[in-house]
């Protein structure tokens, strides 16, 4: 009996030995298979992390207008029977088919709308701002490196009206200055009917009014500009984006930026916008 036992025992103690290297096998198959995923997915999760951020990096140099719009494809060159002056004017492809539209609509009221400016890229908007920080662009009929020798306040005095290079809507190819960007132009008579009617019929084609009238629903920003035109639909969106994205030590490579600091450019400027272009 004592043969007879042992002599069964035997195999099946080879067979539970094998199991047990077989189990042991493909739990260490099954624990290298698990590992191999933990490394596949912490690499794929370092690419979509590397990806997200050159993406941001890219947008950021979009936002802030550092590139040339004659070379991108999302921007197209605006009719010259549109514009009020003979240079050569850029805006995304959207926001112009929909000022075209809105154009045609305000010809049947027998209102005559232009675009006297769109696209500003950093290096426009630079040159701009600095030629009225020397004194070379009058501001209120002043050369401000004079009347206002004072860095930050001459800073302060220029935003009344225009963007510091990096912050100014118009790099983005939604916003537009429609037939003269001049105050004295929408007192005259053909002006204000233009403003009423753009009151009127402008948010029908998706356009908003982001420097309306100062006050309680808007108490920092630039002074009210009837002529400045934003396309919401995608303006909205960009202004979501410089919020999330863009840092006041971002904006620089300007004459004075060494104010930015002691002032809040973003949230009063760039986000001090009326409540309906957000």
């Amino acid at each position: 009996m004592k043969k007879l036992t042992l002599k069964h025992i035997f195999p099946f103690t080879i067979l539970i030995i094998s199991l047990i290297l077989i189990i042991s096998s493909l739990l260490l198959k099954l624990e290298e298979k698990r590992e191999k995923e933990k490394i596949y997915q912490r690499i794929l999760a370092e690419q979509q992390a590397q990806k997200k951020a050159e993406e941001q990096i890219q947008q950021k140099i979009y936002l802030m207008g550092e590139f040339n719009p004659t070379q991108r494809e999302d921007f197209i060159l605006i009719p010259p029977k549109y514009t009020t002056n003979e240079n050569k004017m850029y805006l995304r492809k959207e926001t112009l088919n929909a000022f075209l539209q809105m154009a045609e609509a305000a010809n049947k009221d027998e209102i005559d709308l232009k675009i006297a400016s769109a696209t500003r890229n950093f290096d426009y908007q630079k040159n701009i701002w600095n030629n009225k920080w020397t004194g070379a662009t009058l501001v209120d009929g002043k050369n401000l490196s004079k009347s206002i020798p004072a860095g930050l306040e001459r800073f302060k005095k220029i935003l009344e009206y225009s963007a510091a290079p990096g912050t100014s809507r118009h790099h983005w190819g939604t916003d537009i200055d429609i037939n003269d960007a001049n105050p004295e132009y929408f007192n005259t008579e053909k002006g204000r009917q233009v403003y009423e009617w753009l009151v009127k019929n402008a948010p029908l084609f998706g356009f908003c009014q982001p420097y309306n009238l100062k006050g309680t629903g808007r108490p920092t920003g630039y002074n009210e500009e009837k002529w400045h035109w934003s396309y919401l639909p995608l303006s909205k969106t960009f202004t979501e984006e410089y919020k999330n994205l863009i840092k006041n030590e971002d904006i620089k490579g300007f004459l004075g930026d060494k104010y930015v600091p002691n002032l809040n450019l973003i949230n009063d400027n760039v986000l001090g916008i009326n409540p309906n272009c957000l």
